[in-house]
């Protein structure tokens, strides 16, 4: 997940010339973002895993356990996605829009939890991308546009 998170640090080094705290919760979201978003991807897929003998969380330990890390991963992105807004770093905007979007993708996190087959995960996969990019775009809005912060 590192790797995936490291381009928001970066390009904010390589435009302002330092790093300060909200780049590093940049990173901190996409860094506990990425294990919900593939893992709902490898629960729908994971015979397609399995026949590859690629080795996803659930071919190794199994649907159950992938669920359960799905759903602690979830607890803890949510008020890390805040943690801007509660830091004074975002606006009214960005904390409002994210808490009603944390909220679905805990909703999702829960229904993957209780075991409701392939369609929950492929639900949780689809809206994590829309949940990443509305934040960002948010924080975009908010600083670029001066609509917040």
């Amino acid at each position: 997940g590192a790797a995936g998170a490291f381009p928001p640090m970066i390009g904010w080094a390589a435009v302002t010339g330092d790093l300060s705290l909200l780049p590093v919760l940049l990173f901190a979201i996409i860094f506990m973002w990425t294990p919900p978003h593939f893992w709902a991807l490898a629960l729908y897929r994971s015979d397609d895993y399995a026949r590859a003998g690629v080795p996803m969380l659930p071919v190794v330990a199994g649907d159950r356990e992938t669920r359960r890390q799905i759903l602690i991963y979830s607890l803890l992105l949510v008020p890390i996605t805040l943690s801007p807004w509660a830091l004074g770093l975002a606006g009214s905007l960005y904390g409002g829009v994210t808490a009603v979007l944390g909220a679905i993708f805990l909703g999702l996190a829960v229904r993957i939890w209780r075991g409701t087959g392939d369609r929950a995960a492929k639900h949780m996969f689809a809206y994590s991308i829309l949940y990443l990019f509305l934040l960002f775009a948010l924080l975009l809005a908010e600083r670029g546009l001066g609509w917040g912060a």
